[in-house]
């Protein structure tokens, strides 16, 4: 069994090594910084969605940048497309292809931001929800696995992690999510 957690930890470590040796993947990460800085200068707001785990990590990701991260500082407009009244009238009335979709259509202006994640890039909703942001100047990161599937395709700015594990690419993006918070939060309140 304490083989079993070992190989498990390791496994996770790997991905995060391999991540931090990609210049590349750094370099996605930094852009997608400066766009939220940006974003957040012009009174812009973050949302974010996806399915399963990716809907817990889209409203923990929300909650950092609305609440608090480290610093004391106003806070940060961001919002998980994942209430549930929500995602069930839009299910049951337009499909569940359309439920993000929907609420990017009532919330979403040009100059936002649309934090697409899909550990593997196929999910219809998630999709739909990207191809209309790009399509009405909501600027699109998508955080994904490896391939990227479909959604890569959609976004502006493609952020994937170097797994086709699902659970590693969900650990990823919560770091990936993390780092993202906190050089925005240093950005906009401690350099200023």
């Amino acid at each position: 069994m304490n083989e079993d957690i070992k190989n498990y930890i390791e496994a996770s470590i790997k991905v995060k090594q391999q991540m931090a040796s990609n210049d590349l993947l750094l370099s996605k990460i930094n852009t997608a910084i400066n766009q939220l800085v940006a974003m957040y200068r012009l009174k812009g707001k973050l949302m974010l969605c996806g399915n399963g785990g990716s809907t817990c990590d889209a409203l923990h990701i929300a909650e950092e940048l609305t609440g608090k991260y480290k610093l004391e500082r106003p806070p940060l407009a961001a919002i998980a497309l994942a209430e549930a009244a929500h995602i069930t009238c839009t299910a049951n009335d337009y499909g569940f292809e359309a439920i993000f979709l929907r609420a990017l259509q009532a919330l979403g202006k040009p100059g936002d931001c649309l934090m697409a994640l899909s550990t593997s890039g196929n999910s219809k909703n998630v999709i739909e929800a990207a191809t209309y942001a790009k399509a009405n100047r909501i600027f699109v990161v998508a955080l994904t696995g490896l391939s990227g599937g479909a959604l890569k395709n959609h976004a502006d700015l493609w952020i994937n992690v170097p797994s086709e594990n699902t659970a590693h690419i969900q650990e990823a993006h919560i770091t990936i999510g993390h780092l993202i918070i906190e050089s925005v939060e240093q950005t906009l309140f401690n350099n200023a």
